[in-house]
């Protein structure tokens, strides 16, 4: 007649724990038991520090279940405790993010063109000191960021729109010399871009980084007016090496040039220094020099905070005529005095290390 369970069970809770002060059964040391057929089979489980103990009650408990009527055969097995399963992760896992401004690949240095209001000319003084430094024979990429009015595909004379080889990358467009990307390239030329903020920081991180711009030596951003979004993304994420801020003289704008200085001095951005435009106009009849927004303001407001005064443009009609032409007054007419003032900044900036 083949044994029982229950026959087994009696015999186990004879054999002492080694450890504990009951037997192996109530301790919990024996586990897994099968009875089957006449075959016996169960498993301690201890410590692996514990095994020598151990080898005794092993031992002991084939010999006295081996001697049960209808056990045939008798298996104890010594295992070690398993440790206890770690909770699972159930956090996304997302790819680590870089802290920090980082380095655009293949962008020696990037320049940011900003303005505390619009309307004071900081994309016609992109364009212009674009197309200057390459006249220098730098390599010059110009990065259209003002999205709600992007107006570098029609001074720069660029049309069509960009390609991608492979749905990811986005080739730019070039002409003067200047590689450009624009957002006004995407639209069409009256089509409003009504974006949020988050909007606007993704298209600005794709202008960046899935744009093949190259090998480049500067990188001009000419930045939206004022002091919001794009401006904040650009140098949270890019290592800007520094911004020139463009202000008409007169009160108005400079209260709004000064804020915007605030912004990337809170960004720990450089300020390469001031530019003054429509500093004065020259009547083309009579020749009669006139200071309509007032003069000088630029200047003093450069001395206070210790920042040179980069250029006095004049307001000027061959300028604004070229811009609109899609040939900026240093292509257009690079002899004029206007486009010799742009080369010289260029050669500034060269001769600095900042371009």
């Amino acid at each position: 007649m083949a044994v029982t369970r229950d026959e087994v069970l009696a015999v186990l809770k004879g054999i002492a724990d080694p450890v504990t002060d009951t037997d192996i059964v109530a301790s919990g040391t024996m586990r897994a038991l099968s009875v089957t057929d006449g075959k016996v089979r169960f498993v301690l489980e201890i410590a692996p520090s514990q095994a020598k103990a151990y080898e005794a009650v092993q031992a002991d408990a084939e010999a006295k279940l081996g001697a049960l009527p209808g056990v045939e055969a008798v298996s104890v097995v010594m295992t070690a405790h398993s440790a206890p399963a770690a909770p699972p992760d159930l956090k996304p896992q997302r790819k680590a993010e870089p802290a920090g401004p980082q380095q655009v690949p293949g962008i020696d240095r990037i320049l940011a063109i900003a303005s505390g209001k619009g309307g004071v000319g900081k994309s016609t003084v992109s364009a212009n000191l674009a197309c200057a430094l390459a006249a220098e024979g730098r390599r010059v990429g110009l990065l259209d960021a003002d999205v709600y009015g992007p107006s570098q595909p029609r001074m720069l004379g660029v049309s069509g729109r960009p390609s991608s080889p492979d749905g990811k990358t986005i080739l730019p467009m070039r002409n003067h010399g200047v590689t450009m990307m624009s957002l006004g390239l995407m639209a069409n030329e009256d089509q409003a871009v009504v974006w949020r903020g988050p909007m606007l920081m993704g298209a600005l991180q794709q202008m960046l980084t899935q744009v093949q711009w190259g090998a480049l030596d500067v990188l001009i951003v000419d930045l939206p007016p004022g002091t919001g979004d794009v401006q904040m993304t650009l140098c949270q994420k890019a290592k800007v090496d520094g911004a020139i801020v463009v202000s008409t003289p007169q009160d108005v704008a400079l209260i709004d040039a000064r804020k915007g200085i605030d912004m990337f001095n809170q960004m720990k951005t450089p300020i390469f220094g001031l530019i003054e435009n429509m500093s004065t106009h020259v009547c083309t009849e009579c020749g009669h020099e006139e200071h309509i927004f007032g003069h000088g303001g630029v200047a003093a407001e450069a001395a206070k905070l210790g920042v040179p005064l980069l250029a006095e443009l004049p307001l000027d009609l061959d300028t604004r005529i070229a811009s609109d032409g899609g040939a900026p007054i240093v292509v257009s007419k690079p002899a004029s005095k206007q486009a010799q003032t742009f080369r010289a900044l260029a050669r500034r900036l060269v001769d600095e290390g900042r371009a």
